[in-house]
């Protein structure tokens, strides 16, 4: 079993982030590493030798369709919906603060 992480660990580690730390968090935070390093080290201790290495847990497939070109709408029915048009382009008010 890994040793436990002492309040003092947690202080420097604190200190070397430059965090503000109640004595109350110092003692919270180091039973929650303590925790963590526990799980961790139960990790390590497992047999992984005849397990490949995975991305992700489930399979995976692409599922997007592929880039074909399709008939699209006309351009001058789509400007023609719109609020404002010119040069073949939709016609937008200026933006940065600027008055349309």
């Amino acid at each position: 079993m890994a040793e436990r992480i002492s309040a003092a660990d947690v202080a420097h580690v604190a200190h070397l982030a430059r965090l503000k730390v109640s004595e109350e968090e110092i003692a919270l935070f180091a039973a929650q590493l303590g925790a963590v390093l526990e799980h961790a080290a139960d990790v390590a201790a497992l047999d992984t030798a005849g397990v490949p290495p995975t991305a992700h847990p489930l399979p995976v497939r692409n599922v997007l369709r592929a880039d074909e070109e399709r008939p699209s709408l006309d351009r001058q029915t789509v400007l023609d919906q719109a609020p404002r048009a010119e040069d073949d382009r939709f016609r937008v008010p200026r933006i940065l603060g600027e008055a349309p």
